[in-house]
């Protein structure tokens, strides 16, 4: 007993010289209007680069030379979408911004439409794949790019001065690049929209296109239900392949995976890992996956849209830790993201921060708990 009295008073003694309240990194992680974002970790920190997807929050249209234009873009606010920005945490709660990592300035060949990158580490240096002027015919010109950095803070600038695939091949538009090294080295890149996904091998310099065994250089791998946004991850020697499905603008918009034995599938689909819940937000999807460095703890990057904002661009992003089971299969698990540190803590759930969205329900109560982490980005679960 005499013990016990101990520890609760050190406990006790620890939140009265502390702040009690606990430090999460709430969604959505930043401010301002961002869709498609690209999850990676360079050197034991986080790195998100995503696209624009609306005014900055404060903008002046003026500083947008694009509006200014005449181009062919399908959508006026295609015309501001001409830069990236990129944000670095080392703990996946505090985050920095850093502004245009690429921009248009740095592709000869880009209007509009600077759509979501793919970021790679790679022969001591920095690649950010990117798709551009959104093309629907391939008498258009665009497709998917590469720019290179000396550092992941950018700047950024094409590699090649004209785009890497500028084509549309087996119904794929060449949109929302994802490029996975493997165990023996080889880099392959899966891409496309509209409900059709290629694979294709790159070059150990990232900058052209190597041919399959098979002499082929495009590989269609398009599951059930695919629409665009598609992520490769290996665990356990198994390839988990997950796409979005569903109309970006929609309620349906939803993130779906399957597992394969082999980089080259066959994918078949085995169910939702993401998809909206409507007293929380609409159309969570175009994901991307954190693991942590040397741990078998993942965390989904996607973005959504806010509720009751009807605004299709005004898209936020937000992360969740994503759970595997027994058998390898992704769950539907919730739970929030902390700190790490020692102590007793209360925080109240309110409004829009934090969320907790994606895989479940979402309420605002009050939550206590103790907690005692002593590693980084710890989860804590509070009763």
């Amino acid at each position: 007993m005499k013990n016990l009295i101990t520890a609760l008073g050190i406990m006790l003694l620890l939140v009265a010289c502390s702040d009690k309240k606990e430090e999460f990194s709430g969604n959505p992680i930043v401010d301002g209007w961002y869709a498609d974002p690209e999850g990676v970790v360079f050197d034991n920190e986080y790195w998100i680069y995503s696209t624009l997807s609306d005014f900055p929050l404060g903008a002046d249209s003026t500083e947008f030379t694009g509006l200014q234009k005449k181009t062919r873009a399908i959508h006026q606010v295609y015309n501001i979408q001409t830069y990236m920005d990129a944000f670095s945490s080392k703990d996946m709660v505090h985050w920095t911004k850093h502004p245009k990592v690429l921009s248009i300035e740095n592709i000869k060949w880009l209007e509009f439409a600077l759509w979501a990158p793919a970021a790679v580490q790679a022969n001591g240096k920095y690649y950010l794949f990117f798709g551009g002027n959104d093309i629907q015919n391939d008498e258009q010109y665009g497709g998917i790019g590469v720019a290179i950095a000396d550092n992941p803070a950018g700047p950024f600038k094409d590699a090649l001065g004209k785009p890497l695939i500028d084509k549309i091949v087996n119904g794929a538009q060449p949109i929302d690049q994802f490029v996975f090294k493997d165990d023996d080295g080889s880099y392959y890149m899966y891409y496309g929209g509209w409900h059709h996904c290629n694979m294709v091998k790159l070059s150990p310099d990232l900058l052209s296109l190597v041919p399959f065994d098979d002499g082929s250089y495009y590989k269609t791998i398009t599951p059930e239900n695919y629409v665009e946004g598609p992520f490769m991850l290996k665990r356990n020697n198994k390839y988990y392949f997950m796409w979005s499905e569903g109309s970006w603008v929609g309620s349906d918009y939803s993130v779906a995976y399957a597992i394969a034995d082999s980089p080259f599938g066959p994918f078949k689909r085995i169910g939702k890992i993401l998809q909206q819940d409507d007293t929380v937000g609409t159309g969570a999807g175009h994901h991307s996956v954190i693991q942590i460095p040397g741990k078998d703890e993942w965390y989904i990057v996607y973005h959504r849209h806010p509720l009751g904002d009807t605004i299709p661009h005004h898209r936020e992003v937000c992360i969740d830790r994503m759970n595997f089971d027994e058998n390898g299969f992704i769950t539907r698990t919730l739970t929030q993201t902390g700190r790490y540190g020692i102590g007793i803590g209360y925080r109240k759930e309110l409004g829009n921060h934090p969320w907790r969205y994606h895989f479940g329900q979402e309420q605002p109560r009050w939550r206590i708990g103790i907690r005692i982490h002593t590693g980084k980005r710890k989860i804590i679960t509070y009763h």
